[in-house]
This record gives structure tokens, sequence and C-alpha cells, in this order.
């Protein structure tokens, strides 16, 4: 799969997604399958999986929880980081949040996410909870929704560089910046819905054929 060099188009997002739909598909129904049938293990897994993304890369993000998958639900502060050490840019930091958060989560809700995610009366009002929950470290907006999306709940914008980069290509927005504030992140999460509804592709899929034309690749 090639990366996109020249400019984004709409005909491009349009041929792009028809050649990787199949592709697309598949990946977007193993996230649906770790809501529909995984344990809250896994859910937390994900969790961590995105602490390991937020400002570094998705590739970075896999290596880490391979390396500390054994670990998650029991490892300390020095044995995670031990454990990351050549695998993430910040071994100390990221091992303290899996730890801080573990502990947060399991005294406020044993750790069960899926009952916690289900108590939400909606999408925004979940995604919400992640974020401004200080004692879960690690998730801004962009990372809360990656989460949510990989454990397979649907309409929410991960606006990475990838993203930000084709909007600001196709002049839907004046800046690839990140956005700062909650408010600036669903203006610009609405204008990535509009770009799906006049390009006649799903929201979901929308997210994964921009970061597939910029990157080359379909993960997660």
């Amino acid at each position: 799969m090639k990366k996109e060099t020249q400019p984004l188009t709409i005909e491009k997002i349009k041929a792009a997604h028809r050649g990787r739909r199949t592709q697309i598909l598949e990946r977007l129904s193993e996230f649906e399958a770790v809501w529909r049938a995984e344990t809250d293990e896994r859910l937390w897994e994900e969790m961590v999986f995105c602490f390991f993304t937020g400002g570094c890369s998705a590739r970075m993000g896999i290596r880490s929880i391979e390396a500390v998958r054994p670990l998650l639900l029991t490892g300390d502060q020095a044995e995670l980081a031990a454990c990351l050490r050549g695998k993430h840019r910040y071994p100390n930091a990221r091992a303290g949040y899996i730890v801080a958060s573990r502990a947060f989560l399991q005294e406020h809700c044993g750790l069960r996410l899926r009952e916690k995610l289900q108590s939400f009366a909606g999408d925004l009002e979940r995604r919400d909870w992640l974020v401004r929950e200080k004692r879960i470290k690690g998730l801004g907006y962009k990372e809360a929704s990656h989460f949510l999306r990989n454990i397979g709940l649907k309409g929410y914008a991960i606006l990475d560089k990838h993203i930000l980069r084709s909007l600001a290509e196709l002049g839907i927005i004046e800046t690839a910046k990140p956005p700062t504030t909650r408010a600036k992140y669903l203006a610009t999460e609405e204008k990535l819905k509009e770009l799906a509804k006049r390009s006649s592709i799903d929201f979901d899929e929308l997210d994964l054929v921009l970061w597939s034309m910029k990157t080359g690749e379909i993960l997660k």
C-alpha cells in the first residue's frame, strides 16, 4: 500500500476508499469484536495502548504493549519501565500512567470498564469522562477517541497529525495544529463528519482511509 504524496482531493480519497475498503472493514470488524466478545482485561490493554501512542507512533504503541502485556494487571512501575526501555520513548512516564490509572480504575469500578463505559447517557459524555478524570493518565481527546474506536465504539474522530494534515490540505481547517480545547476538538470533529457526508464515506471508515493514505498502512 502506497503513501499519498500528492495533495489530497475528495476524488483521491474516494478512489483510495474503493481500493482499500475490504481491509478497512476487516479492521473495523476486529475493533467491534473487542467490544462484543472480549474481557475487561482486554479493554484495559487497549486503554494502555493509547497511553503509549500519545505523542508517539502506532508502531511504538504496538511494540510497547507487546512488551508489557504480562504485567498489565500486576506490574509495578519499576517492572513496567524495565520492559519498556528500548521499546518506548518515555518508559518511566508511561509506566507511571499505567500504575496510577490502574489503581484509580480498580478503586473506582473494579476495573469493570465495559460496565463503566455503558453507564453514560451518550457518546460525548463517555469520552468527556475519560479526558476529564485526571486520575486516568495520558488520555486527551485524541487518545480517548482512539481508545473508544479501538474497542469497537463508533462515531469518534481520532484527530492525529495525519488526519489534521489531510483536513488542512483539503482547505477544511486553517492549520494542522492539534486542537487545544474541547470546543476546538468538537468543531474539527464536526468538519470531518461533514467531509464524510460530502465524500459519501462512512465516518469511521474515513479515518482509516485518510490515515492509510498518509502512512501507507492500516493499523489501529
